[in-house]
C-alpha cells in the first residue's frame, strides 16, 4: 500500500516553502504543477482557474480527453438555499445537489421544463461508506451487544425516508456496501472461515451464510414487530419496562442516554428517533447540539453517548482500518474507533488485510472485518445516497460513461462554439 500512499502525497517546492509558516493562512498564490493556475481571487466570493497552455503533462496518455475548459470559477455562498437560487438565474453552470428535499422539489423551472438544465443521476461502483450512530461501548450502558442490537431495531428507517427524506435514501448495511468487499449477501468463503476460526463467537451465523440483513419496519413508526423484538432482547439483558419507564430489573434505574449532534439534519432524524423510543419502549433520551469547536473536542476525547460519524471506504482499503476499528485505537484519543471496540477478531482481520498478497486473499480478508463489524452491532447504520444527484446548463456536456467513482468535472466539456 505504501507506493499508493506515496503517490497521493503532493510534491511541493523546497526553495519556496521550507521558510515559510506552512500552517499560517494567506491570499498568496501557492505554487503547482497542475494543469491549471490561480487567476482571479474574491475572498469570499469566488476563485477562479485558468489553463496553462504550457503544462508539463498535457500530452501524456493519462490525460487525454481532459482538462478540457480554458477557464473554472468556483463561486461561494453563504447557504444552500442561495446557491440554489442563483443557479435557477442561470449564475452558474453544474452543481451537484446533497438534499433529498430539494432533489425532489427544487428542480422544477423553467429552465428544466425547457431543457436548458439537465438533471442527472450518476451511480458509484465503490463501497458507499458507513454513516452511522456509533454506540460508545466504553459506557457501560451501551456494553451489553443484546442492547444495541434492540436500539437498531427501533430505528425506523422506512419511516424517516418516506417522511423525511422524500424515499430516496437506501439503508446501509455494511461498511463495505456496493462493492465485492462486502459481505452483505454473501456466504462466507473457505478462506474467510478460515480467517475467522479462531474466533467463534465474533461472527454471528446468519452474517457468517449471507442470510443477514436489517429487518424492515412497516413505515408507520409504531411497528409492533420491531417493538416486540427489541423489548425482548432488552429483557434479556435485564431491562424491562416498569410504568411506562425502560428500567434496569436489578437496580430500577432508568434506561437513557444522550446523543451529541452538531448539525440540524443529525438533529432532525435524532429528535425522530428519540420520540421513537419514547413512545415504543419507554426510553427518553436527550438530544444535544453543541458547536462544531466542541463537537470535535467532545468526539476526539470520546466524551459521549452516542455520535454519527460517516467512515470513507474505498476499493483498496488498508492502513487506515488499525485507525478505525483497532484496539489500539479504541484507547488513543482522536482515532476514529468511536464505538471503542476491542475485538481481538477486527485486529486480526485488518492484519490479514494488509498482508494480503493476492486479490482473493484481500476480498476474503475485507469481507471477513466487514463480518465482524456487521455483528458486533456496534453501530446503528444510517444511510447513503443511491446515486450522484447532478444538475448542469446543456451547453456543458460529458462522456458517456463514467468512472467507478462517478463523473469526473475534469473530463467534460462545453458545446459553446469557441468555448
Amino acid at each position: 500500500e505504501l507506493p499508493l500512499i506515496l503517490a497521493l502525497m503532493p510534491i511541493l517546492p523546497k526553495h519556496i516553502y521550507e521558510a515559510r509558516d506552512f500552517e499560517a493562512s494567506s491570499l498568496e498564490t501557492p505554487i503547482g504543477s497542475g494543469p491549471y493556475t490561480v487567476g482571479e481571487v474574491k475572498p469570499g466570493k469566488s476563485i477562479t482557474f485558468k489553463r496553462d497552455l504550457k503544462w508539463w503533462g498535457a500530452d501524456l496518455p493519462i490525460n487525454r480527453g481532459r482538462y478540457n475548459f480554458d477557464e473554472l470559477v468556483y463561486e461561494y455562498y453563504r447557504d444552500s438555499g442561495t446557491r440554489n437560487v442563483a443557479f435557477t438565474k442561470g449564475l452558474f453552470d453544474f452543481q451537484q445537489e446533497w438534499d433529498p428535499t430539494a432533489w425532489s422539489t427544487g428542480y422544477d423551472f423553467p429552465a428544466v421544463r425547457d431543457g436548458r438544465v439537465v438533471l442527472e443521476t450518476f451511480e458509484r461502483k465503490t463501497p458507499t461508506g458507513l454513516l452511522a450512530l456509533a454506540f460508545n461501548t466504553r459506557r457501560d450502558i451501551f456494553a451489553d451487544k443484546r442492547v444495541r442490537e434492540a436500539l437498531i431495531g427501533l430505528f425506523d428507517f422506512e419511516w424517516a425516508n418516506t417522511n423525511l427524506y422524500h424515499g430516496l435514501y437506501r439503508r446501509t448495511e455494511s461498511y463495505f456496501q456496493g462493492s465485492d468487499l462486502s459481505a452483505l449477501g454473501v456466504p462466507a468463503s473457505a478462506g474467510e472461515r478460515g480467517l475467522l476460526a479462531p474466533f467463534p463467537n465474533s461472527v454471528d451465523a446468519d452474517v457468517m451464510d449471507g442470510t443477514y440483513r436489517l429487518a424492515k419496519t412497516d413505515g408507520s413508526g409504531r411497528d409492533r414487530a420491531a417493538r416486540r423484538k427489541a423489548i425482548a432482547l432488552f429483557a434479556e439483558a435485564g431491562w424491562k419496562i416498569r410504568d411506562g419507564v425502560m428500567s434496569n430489573v436489578a437496580t430500577g434505574k432508568p434506561f437513557t442516554f444522550e446523543i451529541l449532534v452538531a448539525q440540524k439534519r443529525q438533529e432532525r432524524y435524532a429528535l425522530t428517533y428519540a420520540k421513537t423510543l419514547k413512545t415504543l419502549a419507554g426510553i427518553a433520551i436527550t438530544v444535544r447540539q453543541v458547536d462544531s469547536a466542541q463537537y470535535q473536542e467532545r468526539r476526539q476525547k470520546y466524551d459521549y453517548d452516542m455520535v454519527e460519524h460517516f467512515w470513507y471506504a474505498s476499493l483498496s482499503p488498508g492502513n487506515e482500518q488499525n485507525f478505525y476499528w483497532s484496539v489500539s485505537a479504541a484507547d488513543t484519543d482522536g482515532t476514529r474507533n468511536y464505538p471503542g471496540i476491542r475485538d481481538p477478531a477486527t485486529d486480526a482481520m485488518i492484519k490479514a488485510l494488509l498482508s494480503a498478497r493476492t486479490r482473493a486473499d484481500f476480498v476474503d480478508a475485507a469481507r471477513a472485518l466487514d463480518r465482524v463489524l456487521i455483528s458486533g452491532r456496534y453501530f446503528i447504520p444510517l444511510f447513503h445516497w443511491p446515486a450522484q444527484w447532478v444538475a448542469r446548463r446543456s451547453t456543458v456536456s460529458h462522456p458517456q460513461v463514467q468512472s467507478l467513482d462517478g463523473y469526473k468535472l475534469d473530463t467534460w466539456w462545453s458545446t459553446e462554439a469557441g468555448n
